[in-house]
């Protein structure tokens, strides 16, 4: 019985610590999300399009490096404001210089099994994001004559995107 324990103790030992990014990194980073003017929404979408996290700036939010099974996490980050140009950031997950620990110290586990598991195999590096929004251009009523006019989507104010149509 006595040499059951051992033997899991050693294979739990040798899985927890063969796995070189896993111990020495993270999977979760703080992102700081600032923005000029302050008090703007944020939303954070991931790459499947769920939405992760909604809040005002300025935030710190921890994100997660991995997104599956040797899959990198992606989010977009979106800030914006009333009266202001609506911006969105690109967040991309990068493969982490301690995974390749495995090929001297943590063996074929970590480099197989468990660092993409638990998603440290990725690195967030950037860790702050900090945007100016600028004024959005405000339209003049036009005076009895027929326009038409093109507009960018991030120049049309909050208040007519309720009244948009697709066209298809």
């Amino acid at each position: 019985m006595l040499s059951l324990t051992k033997t899991m103790a050693i294979v739990g030992l040798i899985t927890i610590s063969s796995s070189c990014a896993t111990i020495v990194s993270k999977s979760k980073y703080p992102v700081t999300i600032d923005s000029t003017p302050k008090g703007a929404d944020v939303t954070i979408t991931n790459a499947k399009g769920v939405q992760v996290f909604t809040g005002k700036t300025p935030t710190e939010v921890k994100l997660k490096s991995g997104a599956g099974f040797f899959k990198n996490a992606s989010y977009e980050i979106k800030i914006s404001k009333d009266g202001f140009t609506s911006k969105t950031v690109p967040l991309k997950a990068t493969i982490n210089g301690w995974y390749f620990g495995n090929l001297v110290f943590g063996g074929v586990i970590g480099l197989l099994i468990v660092d993409p598991a638990t998603g440290a195999m990725y690195k967030l590096k950037q860790k702050e994001v900090n945007e100016t929004l600028t004024e959005a251009k405000t339209t003049a009523a036009v005076e009895q004559t027929h326009q038409l006019r093109i507009y960018d989507i991030n120049e049309i104010p909050e208040s007519w995107k309720s009244r948009l149509v697709a066209i298809k």
